[in-house]
């Protein structure tokens, strides 16, 4: 069987989120990495974006907070394919009132195969990495024996 594969465009679309004690530091990140950025797609949950936007002066797609339901709107575009790449600076000593939230976002990047850079370092390898500025071949799960675990076997 070939494996199926999904189109990531050089301009990639990416999001953008981080808990309250990592937006500084994804601020200054961004800032620093800001003519890369630039060349992209940004979304962001609610407080992040605006942060973000003011400080890069470039449009930023803004979702819901984090807590409100944001890391989920990403999650849904990631499952719907309208996301290639996430940034998450996590605060990974901090308790969140919508921890579950934030590993189902995890969760559904790594399902879909979707690029997470999850600290400063990480994401300095992907965005310097020669993958960011042109086209990539993802490749997609096979789900098809997952979706049919329930159909009564042909012949029956």
């Amino acid at each position: 069987m070939t494996p199926v594969s999904a189109a990531i465009e050089p301009r990639k679309r990416i999001a953008l989120v981080a808990h309250d004690n990592k937006k500084q530091d994804l601020l200054e990140w961004a800032v620093y990495n800001r003519e890369l950025l630039a060349k992209h797609e940004l979304c962001a949950t609610g407080t992040t974006g605006k942060l973000l936007e003011d400080a890069l002066g470039t449009p930023i797609e803004k979702l819901q907070s984090g807590p409100l339901g944001g890391d989920l709107q990403i999650g849904a575009k990631i499952a719907e394919g309208k996301i290639d790449f996430v940034i998450f600076f996590w605060d990974p000593l901090e308790a969140q009132p919508h921890d579950p939230d934030v590993k189902a976002l995890i969760r559904i990047a790594v399902v879909w195969n979707i690029p997470v850079a999850c600290n400063r370092a990480s994401a300095d390898f992907m965005i310097s990495s020669p993958l960011m500025s042109s086209a990539y071949k993802r490749r997609l799960p096979d789900y098809q024996a997952h979706l049919e675990r329930f159909q009564a076997p042909s012949g029956d």
